[in-house]
């Protein structure tokens, strides 16, 4: 498909126009963050009181929230936080963070198992014993102006938003947005790792909150170079590298 009259620089094949198709939504996303925070800071202390002063010690030496994060909850202010140097798929390293959700917890597992293959597949030493990890998954409300990359007339641009490795034109999406249109609060798009698994990238923390505290599962997860699983009691998945077309 060519791009109309006005499209980005770069063969990005979309109008600016499209951007107006944005709409609101309210939608229940699911997100997992590794269980590990507090099991490593008390390895280093005696007791839970020279833990509770680790703790504030490492808070004190964060960056500070931005502005519209303060005072919500950590799961969902953490991401807003840092810039990593790193770059995801809806973020360059020097835009703000900006927090990844899912519809199901299936989509969440998928996501993260394509990037714990990668990264055990990444490290010799690793390779040989695989990764063990637990996850705790959550559930958050997404109530904003949300872009549906799933609707017409984007849908038509599917293989690049779902491409497993190249998230150039996603990025410059996401540039575009964050400059032009910031009142655009997230962007909802087809997993790349899961077929018909829906994910949102969330760029204004004022559009989250956490109704029901409750809504969390604990998953243990191991990747090996043949696959990943995540389990949990009575719930099994498992992921292979091709299925989460992630292989080398």
């Amino acid at each position: 498909m060519t791009a109309g009259p006005g499209a980005p620089a770069g063969g990005a094949g979309w109008s600016p126009a499209w951007v107006d198709s944005a709409a609101p939504a309210r939608r229940e996303l699911w997100r997992g963050v590794e269980a590990q925070h507090q099991v490593a800071t008390l390895r280093l202390v005696d007791d839970l009181d020279e833990q509770a002063v680790l703790e504030g010690l490492l808070e004190d030496a964060k960056p500070p929230l931005p502005p519209a994060a303060r005072g919500l909850h950590y799961l969902l202010s953490t991401p807003f936080r840092y810039r990593p140097p790193w770059p995801s798929r809806f973020r360059l390293p020097e835009h703000a963070g900006a927090w990844y959700g899912a519809d199901t917890p299936a989509t969440v597992a998928a996501e993260l198992a394509g990037w714990r293959w990668r990264f055990l597949m990444d490290s010799e030493a690793l390779r040989a014993q695989g990764l063990v990890a637990q996850f705790t998954f959550f559930q958050a409300r997404f109530d904003g102006l949300e872009l549906d990359l799933g609707r017409p007339p984007w849908a038509a641009l599917r293989d690049q938003w779902r491409d497993p490795r190249d998230h150039g034109p996603c990025q410059v999406l996401a540039a575009h947005l964050r400059a032009h249109r910031p009142q655009v609060q997230a962007v909802r798009y087809e997993s790349a790792r899961l077929e018909a698994g829906w994910c949102a990238a969330v760029f204004d923390a004022r559009a989250l909150r956490i109704t029901h505290p409750d809504r969390q599962q604990t998953w243990v997860c191991k990747a090996t170079a043949e696959r990943v699983l995540f389990t949990r009691p009575g719930e099994r998945l498992q992921f292979e590298p091709a299925q989460l077309r992630v292989a080398a």
